[in-house]
């Protein structure tokens, strides 16, 4: 009877035990990870925004990679995580000079797991300023460039359709330009991102119609 009692026991207790491998998490699951998209259509001169979704913090980064189509890609992008949502705002807007139209993906990679998305750039008739523009324009703020190198940026790198400069600029006449000291406020407005591309370009199109911006030193005796 003891025997008998005694394997009962056994299998009872075989039973508990396998019936929590069923019900405990497993410890070594990897985490979870989704790409959020803003939207999956971009255009000309918009900014591509996602959200990194993880199930939990590892300390480990998030490596990115954007490619096209035929698989052409960037490097690898590290973003730190430290939230289970972490947004990923780009910097730069699509232009055309840089981007062809077609469809791209997402590929995120973090401890162990991989997510892709993708989104589609289609063509537009926005005109945005290069972002070549904006090293130049701090330079030019803080005193580095002459106000004729700023001028000369813009004839050369922005669509005359945003900004019209109505002379070539060379070597001769690039120290005439003049620009008020009180006009930089603009270029500051546009650098932290208070104005956009339109809004500068018609700034500095009504302060060249008004002379105010100078080409000669025979205009700026005129002003």
């Amino acid at each position: 009877m003891k025997t008998r009692n005694a394997q009962l026991s056994l299998i009872f207790m075989s039973i508990v035990a396998l019936s929590w491998t069923f019900f405990l998490p497993d410890i070594h699951a990897e985490p979870s990870v989704v790409i959020a998209m803003e939207k999956t259509t971009y255009s000309y001169c918009e900014k591509l925004f996602y959200t990194i979704q993880v199930s939990e913090i590892t300390g480990d980064p998030a490596i990115i990679h954007i490619r096209d189509e035929i698989g052409k890609g960037s490097s690898a992008i590290p973003v730190p995580i430290t939230d289970l949502q972490t947004p990923v705002p780009s910097l730069i807007a699509f232009e055309k000079e840089i981007f062809p139209v077609g469809k791209y993906f997402i590929d995120v990679k973090y401890s162990g797991s991989q997510a892709t998305a993708e989104f589609n750039l289609v063509d537009s008739d926005a005109i945005c300023i290069p972002e070549l523009i904006k090293p130049i324009m701090a330079n030019w703020l803080s005193g580095n460039i002459s106000d004729g190198f700023l001028i000369d940026a813009f004839e050369k790198y922005i669509d005359k359709k945003l900004i019209n400069i109505p002379v070539e600029i060379n070597e001769k006449n690039v120290y005439d330009v003049s620009i008020p000291q009180w006009a930089k406020n603009i270029g500051y407005w546009w650098i932290e991102g208070m104005i956009s591309d339109e809004d500068l370009g018609n700034a500095v199109n009504y302060l060249i119609d008004k002379k105010i911006i100078s080409f000669s030193a025979d205009t700026i005796d005129e002003i």
